[in-house]
């Protein structure tokens, strides 16, 4: 990740520097990548000071970022230390997207029969950022565009609450669990299908296959990655 370094003194023409907030979601988005790849490691601790070094950043957008991801239940506070990476067992993973399907398919039924089917071409291209992603092998940019493309989907319910319970959820589906092994191409590439899939079946109204699809899919969360 490339976030912008202060200014040195032997710079000819001084460089506006970023905003805080702007700096404060670059490392946010780093250290969710890191998460996701592994190369934070689950029940390791890791201080702001060594990660704001890591990253060329002061420590204060570091904390900032930690304590959002503390709130998501991707890191945990070690007091005078640090933050250590939250340890996902099987059955958290398992419990998530069982959680998950108790919320999401109902909402996904109720809209595939109330949307025309049109509003479901609207989705196409966040599915086709997550193919694009898992072609590549990013699993880091798979997970980003995974979420996209579920929170367009309940956003359609108009249900901010939805919204806000379900993206907490899908990001604690998203931190590796401890001996996981990361998810192969064709791994990424088999559930980022089913983003496609899915919009196929709801633009044909083919209810049961939708409902089939959308198991599969939130199931397939209970993998460790």
């Amino acid at each position: 990740m490339a976030v912008p370094a202060p200014a040195s003194a032997t710079d000819a023409v001084p460089r506006k520097q970023p905003q805080r907030h702007s700096v404060r979601g670059q490392v946010l988005a780093a250290l969710r990548e890191a998460l996701i790849s592994g190369e934070l490691r689950p029940g390791e601790v890791y201080s702001a000071p060594a990660l704001a070094v890591r990253y060329g950043v002061s420590a204060t957008p570091v904390r900032e970022a930690m304590q959002t991801l503390a709130g998501e239940g991707a890191v945990e506070v070690a007091p005078n230390r640090g933050f250590r990476v939250a340890e996902r067992t099987h059955r958290d993973l398992a419990e998530l997207a069982e959680v998950r399907a108790m919320l999401e398919i109902p909402a996904l039924l109720r809209l595939a029969r109330a949307l025309p089917a049109e509003r479901w071409e609207d989705l196409r291209p966040l599915a086709a950022a997550g193919v694009a992603a898992a072609a590549r092998g990013d699993r880091a940019g798979y997970a980003e565009a995974d979420h996209a493309f579920h929170h367009a989907l309940l956003a359609l319910t108009g249900n901010r609450q939805l919204l806000l319970v379900a993206d907490d959820l899908h990001r604690r589906t998203q931190w590796p669990a401890p001996g996981g092994t990361p998810l192969r191409t064709a791994d990424l590439l088999a559930a980022a299908s089913q983003h496609t899939a899915l919009l196929d079946a709801l633009m044909a109204r083919e209810y049961a296959i939708v409902e089939r699809i959308a198991r599969e899919h939130l199931a397939s969360a209970r993998r460790p990655h």
